[in-house]
């Protein structure tokens, strides 16, 4: 119905220390075919303070997803996203959790903040991409329909 280039790009935020993971994270989100932009940060504070526009990121962009890594310098990551779950303006906001973690608490922890995906690394790309797919499906329609024609 409506144009692909219809909209802006979608807003990435990508919350990584390690550098080999974030760059498979990048170019996996590269390969998602979709207009998109994508910020990456290293250290939980800087993320929480990313998303919710304060100091040095008062002008960031509002993300329309956060790739979430747990184990964060700063702030750790499950911190990160029990406060972007508490915000009212930001609980909406699709956070999928990318780890090496292999405990169940964390697991868990995850899911009562209603999480959009829990992956394992190294990410399987084929479930990621089809993860960034179904994800950006979302997005597009949110972004494309006008409120007036999204309630029909």
């Amino acid at each position: 119905m409506f144009p692909e280039t219809i909209g802006r790009p979608m807003e990435i935020l990508v919350v990584e220390d390690d550098r080999v993971q974030a760059r498979l994270a990048w170019e996996a989100v590269n390969r998602g075919d979709f207009p998109h932009r994508t910020t990456l940060i290293g250290d939980g504070r800087e993320a929480l303070d990313f998303v919710l526009r304060r100091g040095m990121f008062r002008v960031a962009p509002r993300p329309d997803l956060v790739l979430l890594d747990l184990r964060l310098p700063g702030m750790d990551g499950l911190d990160v996203l029990a406060e972007i779950r508490s915000d009212e303006s930001l609980k909406a906001i699709p956070v999928v959790i990318m780890t090496s973690s292999q405990d169940e608490q964390d697991r868990l922890s995850c899911q009562e903040h209603c999480v959009e995906a829990y992956l394992g690394k190294p990410v399987d790309l084929e479930k990621f991409l089809s993860l960034l797919r179904q994800l950006k499906q979302f997005w597009h329609e949110d972004m494309l329909l006008p409120p007036a024609l999204a309630q029909t």
